[in-house]
């Protein structure tokens, strides 16, 4: 009898072990693996954030401003904003950035948007089709935003323009 209680409880100790080597080996695991993510993600993101902004205060008249969508923009969720003409601003990669408007369409003759924005870390390319025409534009669309580093990133869009 006290062998059979010698060895069973041999038995549940190195059972309990091994659970524990089993439990701390994968956190290990797990640490070693954010890691790499956190170095790989320093690196080379291989992303470019696009953060919402309220509208800038820099646009006193026309203008055009988009959302992702028509909740971001009816709640003033706005990634893209310009002057009609010469300035337009994002948020991208946590920095507000102004940047020159390249060229534009005529929105009040065309059914389609385009226009090209570039600074020198960014090149966006604004493409939008007319969806109902009122005292402003309503627009949906495409803007594809692009680094030097080839990184591209292409979203949907919705918002207006108008004067």
């Amino acid at each position: 009898m006290k062998y059979v209680i010698i060895f069973f409880s041999a038995f549940l100790l190195v059972a309990c072990k091994k659970d524990k080597e089993t439990i701390s080996g994968s956190a290990k695991k797990d640490s070693v693996t954010i890691v790499q993510d956190t170095v790989k993600a320093e690196t080379s993101s291989g992303k470019i954030l696009v953060d919402t902004f309220p509208f800038p205060k820099e646009i006193k008249e026309c203008s055009c401003y988009f959302a992702k969508n028509k909740t971001d923009f009816e709640n003033e969720k706005y990634i893209y904003a310009d002057d009609a003409g010469k300035t337009a601003y994002m948020k991208l990669d946590g920095k507000r950035v102004a940047m020159n408007l390249i060229s534009s369409s005529d929105m009040e003759v065309d059914e389609e948007l385009s226009k090209e924005i570039e600074s020198g870390d960014y090149k966006i390319s604004v493409q939008g089709k007319k969806i109902k025409s009122e005292e402003a534009l309503l627009f949906e669309g495409t803007i594809r935003i692009e680094k030097p580093d080839g990184t591209v990133v292409t979203l949907p869009i919705y918002g207006e323009c108008g004067c």
